[in-house]
């Protein structure tokens, strides 16, 4: 993934407001890479962009090697279907489906043969843990088990690339810890991981920190 002095610029009345101001950034394949900064910075707008779900106002978003701005709007959706992965503070589960079946959800969407959905649906529940909760709903698994479960839906399609906004924002340490746990198994397994979080601390398990102030990007470590 790459961005080119990527500006996003938003029209609030008379007034134009920049969440981004050029931002060039490499993201390459098998990194781990944290995005960080104070909110109203610019990192989930940053995020849209990788993610294709957002175009910029000016410059140019390459996903492997290819302008994301020659794309027609059902290939964009193909590609954050097939390509991306989405992870989300929020969890966004289907809350009448089971574990099993919201990680199903996806592979059932994209046309994936069922016997590939049933094997791919229990490999990925072992993954993350959580085989011996296959049939409970969302409300019966704790905060930790349903990131979990986003986890393993956001892995259903075989991406290249997943992306996480402040994926532990709504657990607690010792839950955040574990799905930590579990993205740098899938990261040193070779998976592309690019993580918003305004925690150091879960910043720390990345491989690289890029630091972000003011829709620009100030720093790297």
């Amino acid at each position: 993934m790459e961005l080119q002095d990527v500006w996003k610029i938003y029209r609030m009345g008379e007034f134009d407001i920049p969440a981004l101001q050029g931002i060039d950034l490499t993201i390459k394949k098998n990194e781990f890479v944290a995005i960080t900064g104070p909110s109203g910075c610019g990192k989930s707008t940053m995020l849209n962009m990788i993610g294709c779900l957002d175009m910029p106002t000016r410059g140019k978003v390459f996903l492997e090697g290819k302008d994301i701005s020659t794309f027609k709007s059902d290939e964009l959706a193909r590609i954050r279907g097939k390509k991306i992965g989405f992870i989300f503070q929020a969890f966004n589960l289907y809350p009448t489906l089971t574990a099993l079946e919201n990680i199903q959800l996806p592979m059932r969407i994209h046309e994936i043969p069922e016997k590939d959905v049933a094997d791919t649906s229990k490999k990925l529940l072992d993954t993350v843990g959580l085989s011996d909760r296959k049939a409970h709903f969302p409300a019966q698994l704790s905060g930790g088990q349903q990131q979990r479960v986003s986890v393993a839906r956001a892995l259903s399609t075989s991406p290249s690339i997943l992306l996480a906004d402040e994926p532990t924002g709504n657990l607690d340490t010792k839950s955040g810890g574990e799905i930590m746990d579990v993205f740098k198994r899938l990261n040193n397994e070779g998976l592309t991981i690019v993580m918003i979080t305004h925690d150091p601390r879960i910043a720390g398990y990345a491989g690289r920190i890029v630091k972000m102030l003011d829709g620009k990007i100030v720093g790297e470590t």
